[in-house]
């Protein structure tokens, strides 16, 4: 049976490259230089610095649109919590999200079955597997899901005959 898998990973290659680039333009920038800001990554956690809060969102700015550059969607960061280091100093977290929740491929399988397509969907670890008798079927789906499910960025991988 033909079958697709639904997956939600940011391709961490772009991550640690838009990260490397922005750190070069924060150190150039005139309103930034000679400052601490800075973008760290430690896995799929990332942390801005920066020595007020107008240098943490400057460099936050830079990065998202760095990461929009190199086509990673921003909906796979996690903003944290902003904390004092000390003095004036200011650190941000940011996760990198991986997988698909479980209650997000509750909600994805949700919209599949309430589509009425020729489909089925299945959690399968970090993904949901959609399988289906014709082809055309799950490329409806996919367009399907694209539509519904704003608040995720999906992809879909693993397309079988």
């Amino acid at each position: 049976m033909p079958s697709f898998d639904t997956v939600s990973e940011a391709n961490m290659v772009d991550v640690k490259n838009a990260i490397d680039q922005t750190n070069k333009v924060v150190t150039n920038r005139f309103d930034l230089k000679g400052s601490s800001a800075k973008v760290e990554q430690k896995d799929r956690e990332l942390t801005i610095y920066g020595d007020s809060e107008f240098h943490l969102d400057q460099v936050r700015l830079e990065l998202t649109m760095t990461l929009a550059k190199r086509n990673v969607d921003v909906r796979f960061l996690d903003m944290g919590k902003i904390e004092k280091i000390g003095g004036d100093k200011v650190k941000q977290g940011i996760k990198v999200k991986n997988g698909i929740e479980t209650e997000d491929a509750k909600k994805i399988v949700k919209a599949i079955k309430d589509s009425k397509l020729k489909v089925q969907g299945s959690i399968q670890g970090d993904a949901v597997r959609v399988t289906g008798t014709k082809r055309d079927d799950l490329q409806a789906a996919m367009a399907m899901l694209r539509k519904e499910i704003k608040d995720l960025p999906l992809e879909f991988n693993n397309f079988r005959d």
